[in-house]
């Protein structure tokens, strides 16, 4: 087996963790099968966690839009007793500890597992590579191929209640936001594998898209549930970094390479600050209103005002810098994230406005639904014309434009096929209250499916590369080969939200600070020491040699 490239003493720290993870979770499916056997009518009482930890999972991501909500912690036996303790009886082996603990060990040895399939897949030459073809044909009978085949066996009618006001308006409710996050990943993610670039442009709209439904959601969820606590914070970090985190460290990677990650972090910390200074007051529009022109001014200062940008984010340059190493030109490290955070910089805040002004749309929504049919017909087709005109419009003098023509105008144009979109799709009752739960489900793991792209569908080969390259299962049948692929990808990727989840409960309790602290402290030493023992592992033959 060839590997690309030496280990850094990151990746030999992250394999230095996972053995004893994964030996102490062999050994406790060990005294969990002896248990079973001995026990037959009780042997199931260790799976317990697993409920409680299912039902943790489910809540997750209801901050989106309107119906937020808080996360359990994990069994109560991780909550009682002291991180020093638990160390202390995992490298002891304790029976009892291993068995309590169980499902959480086995989610930490499956996630390392995923991790290691990633660097099989992208580092070494066990599997195969192949080139990216892109016929317009194939990838548009593949899309809508897609779409008949969703609309066919995953059209659903959703009768939710408003939770503002009781009624079934529905407008951008949580179903409909989840599939459009759904649609447009999978034309992104095509995009990427078919090397669409005719598609360029459209796919800054999604972006945009994505970005206004971060400004959207964690506006509504701060400003209704007024939940500013540490665990809610952590919880939002751990659920926009914790899988990039890892990747970074096993694929030797800087963060920049995927910016989606930095780039949604950035936007909710402003939303965050945003609502939380001064977050007694946010009852108060005039408040609302002066915070809102804050983030306009910030934005401007920033991205607006020459050299501005480069003073403040040199520090972090560590962090966000990044450099392709196929690139023959010499940029900034920090170009890369002047290019892509400037290009949707104002669009968080659109989703802010949006969000804010929801009740109030909702209830012209209600009053026109019980107008008169002649009034309601009239308004509605209205609204239907001005917006298909006004997106004509745009096609014709914005998104026809060539590709760096289109950016220049993009972080002031975007919002404009958003609201197009948003007016179109909640035009009439029987609109909002449909989707296609098969994008919806997609759209749940968009993290996931944007990350892991790049190293078990895609294939870049080197650290911090762009993935130019086709993971080749299949040589020489590029159909059946994305046909195994896509089929792989999209269920590990499912299988890592769902480990992020699980594990986020079991680590990030909701109501204990105390606790919280106790567990960062204690990542943050146990990271440290792993590092310095790989540290010394590579130096050291070294030395001698």
């Amino acid at each position: 087996m060839l590997i690309y490239g030496p280990l850094t003493p990151g990746q030999v720290s992250f394999f230095l963790g996972l053995v004893p993870v994964f030996a102490a979770w062999l050994y406790s499916e060990y005294l969990e099968n002896a248990k079973s056997s001995s026990l037959p009518k009780h042997g199931r009482n260790s799976d317990i966690n697993l409920v409680e930890l299912a039902g943790t999972v489910k809540e997750d991501d209801r901050a989106v839009l309107l119906e937020g909500g808080g996360l359990h912690s994990a069994s109560p036996t991780l909550r009682n007793s002291s991180v020093t303790s638990q160390l202390t009886r995992l490298l002891m082996l304790d029976e009892s500890f291993l068995l309590e603990n169980r499902l959480v060990l086995r989610a930490m040895s499956e996630f390392g597992a995923l991790l290691i399939y990633f660097y099989i897949c992208d580092r070494t030459n066990l599997l195969g590579e192949a080139k990216k073809s892109y016929n317009r044909d194939l990838f548009l009978f593949l899309y809508f191929l897609l779409i008949i085949v969703s609309a066919k066996t995953s059209f659903k009618i959703h009768n939710d209640k408003s939770p503002l006001s009781g009624k079934s308006i529905m407008y951008l409710n949580r179903h409909q936001t989840e599939e459009w996050k759904g649609w447009m990943q999978v034309l992104f993610l095509m995009y990427h594998y078919f090397a669409a670039t005719e598609f360029y442009n459209a796919i800054r709209v999604f972006i945009a898209g994505y970005v206004w439904m971060t400004g959207f959601g964690n506006f509504s969820y701060y400003y209704i549930r007024k939940d500013f606590s540490l665990a809610r914070f952590i919880q939002m970090m751990w659920r926009l970094n914790f899988l990039v985190f890892f990747c970074c460290v096993v694929l030797n990677n800087n963060y920049m390479l995927y910016y989606i990650c930095p780039m949604h972090t950035l936007f909710t910390l402003m939303v965050y600050g945003a609502l939380g200074i001064f977050n007694k007051y946010n009852e108060r529009g005039i408040v609302i209103a002066a915070k809102i022109v804050v983030c306009f001014l910030v934005v401007v200062l920033l991205w607006e005002v020459p050299g501005v940008f480069e003073i403040f984010w040199s520090p972090f340059t560590f962090l966000l810098g990044y450099t392709d190493p196929a690139s023959k030109v010499k940029l900034s490290l920090l170009h890369e994230w002047h290019f892509r955070s400037g290009l949707d910089r104002y669009i968080w805040i659109i989703g802010m406005i949006y969000a804010y002004y929801h009740p109030t749309v909702e209830r012209w929504l209600e009053k026109l639904e019980e107008a008169e049919i002649k009034r309601r017909i009239l308004i509605k087709s209205i609204v239907g014309i001005v917006s298909l005109t006004i997106g004509y419009l745009w096609v014709e003098f914005v998104y026809k434009l060539p590709k760096i023509t289109y950016n220049k105008y993009h972080p002031y144009t975007s919002w404009i096929p958003i609201t197009v979109y948003i007016c179109l799709r909640n035009v009439t009752q029987h609109f909002r209250c449909y989707s296609l739960t098969l994008f919806a489900w997609l759209g749940k793991v968009t993290l996931e499916t944007y990350i892991s792209q790049i190293h078990i569908w895609l294939r870049s080969s080197v650290p911090n590369g762009q993935p130019k390259l086709l993971l080749s299962l299949i040589p020489n049948y590029p159909l059946l080969n994305f046909m195994l692929t896509a089929s792989i990808y999209i269920a590990v990727s499912y299988r890592l939200f769902e480990l992020t989840n699980t594990l986020k409960s079991a680590f990030v309790p909701t109501k204990d600070n105390k606790r919280l602290g106790h567990n960062l402290i204690a990542a943050v030493i146990i990271a440290s020491i792993l590092y310095i023992l790989a540290v010394v592992l590579i130096k050291v033959p070294q030395m001698i040699v």
